[in-house]
This record gives structure tokens, sequence and C-alpha cells, in this order.
């Protein structure tokens, strides 16, 4: 019942919760071509590095460059924000239309062999975040840390983060905010309410950079 930027975004939002394909937490850039008008708009959801992530920060810490991989390395997130005003801009359906297959992937689908094997190879990497290991690696001290393929694959803090959005749109529709008003709203709380705070405090407890106003 929607338009072609409802499901580029409900697709977004449904690999987003792949992990080793998109994530919620990465970079997102999309061009938009409007046949009406013969143009094209061009959105830039790439993420900024944080305020603290300067030159010589990095020279005091002993890095001659940023660290490809951990805390240190980490951008804001840029997903979100392009999924959000690419629907609230140009789509015709609501959040929580376009999130529900995200949702129902993030509380747990049959995890396909090449996600689960790429999560295995990169465990290296998934371990030096504190929050990761219990996601990605339920089989902890086995030889196989991974989920096998097929297992159920839950993702339950990143589900809960997507209803707070869907919460918000919802609220904000109640309060009698257009249905742009009511994304944007989501935005806000993303980047400036409860899910940046915990975000910052998250980052900044693993040794990141991140403060609030960096989302």
């Amino acid at each position: 019942g929607g338009n072609a930027i409802d499901a580029a975004c409900a697709m977004l939002g449904a690999v987003a919760t792949m992990w080793d394909v998109l994530s919620w937490g990465g970079e997102t850039q999309a061009l938009i071509y409007n046949p009406n008008t013969k143009k094209v708009i061009g959105i830039n959801a790439l993420g900024v590095a944080p305020t603290g992530a300067t030159a010589a920060y990095y020279k005091s810490q002993g890095y001659n460059y940023p660290p490809e991989f951990g805390p240190l390395s980490a951008i804001t997130p840029g997903t979100p924000g392009g999924l959000l005003t690419m629907l609230a801009e140009y789509g015709t359906l609501s959040l929580a239309q376009v999130l529900a297959p995200a949702i129902q992937l993030a509380d747990g689908y049959p995890i396909e062999a090449q996600t689960a094997n790429s999560i295995e190879t990169n465990k290296h990497h998934i371990k030096q975040w504190k929050y990761s290991p219990p996601v990605f690696l339920p089989h902890a001290g086995e030889g196989r840390e991974a989920p096998e393929a097929g297992e159920i694959f839950r993702q339950p803090d990143l589900a809960a983060t997507l209803r707070k959005l869907v919460e918000a749109e919802a609220q904000a529709l109640k309060a009698g905010k257009s249905r742009r008003e009511a994304i944007f709203a989501a935005y806000d709380r993303f980047s400036n309410g409860d899910i940046a705070q915990e975000m910052a405090r998250g980052m900044r407890e693993q040794g990141g950079l991140f403060t609030r106003g960096d989302l």
C-alpha cells in the first residue's frame, strides 16, 4: 500500500538487523528519483566522528591514526536518521508499518549460514564490545561460539530500541502531530532522548568518545 520509498525504508530496516550486511549503528546513502520533477534527491546519512575524536587525542593515546575496530573507532550512527528522514519526507506509510518487519526479525529469526559463519569468523572483533558477546556469541566458551545456521537469533535490545521509535511516533500522533512530525519525533528520541543517552553512556563505559550531544 505504500510507495517505493516506504519499501526501501522497510527493506533497509530489516536488513540492518542482519549484522554483517548493514546495521542500525551503521551508515546509509540513498538516491531518490522523483518522476514528476525529473530530479534526483540525495540522502547523506553517513556518520560523523564524535567531538572528542581529534588528531591530538589519538596521538596522546599512542595512535598514529584512529583504530579500525573497537570503541575508539566508532562514529555516530547514520542509518536511523537517514531512514527516518526518507520516510518522513518522501514516504506515505507510518513508521510502525515500515519497522514491523525489522522488529519481527530482531525478536528472533532462524539465522542463515552466511551471517552465522560471518559472526564466528569475526568474533574476535565482537569481543571488543562489552554488550555484544551475549547477543552474537550465545555459545561462549565452546568450539563454535556463534549461532548455528537455523538457530533462532534474537536481538532483544535492538527490538526494544525500535519499539521506542514506534512509541515516540504514536505519542506524537496522539498529541495531534502530523505524520511527518511524528516520524521526526521518533528521530528526536533517537538523537536527543533516552536512546541517545543510553548509547552515549554505553560507549563511554567501554572507552569510547561519545557524548549525548554527538548524536
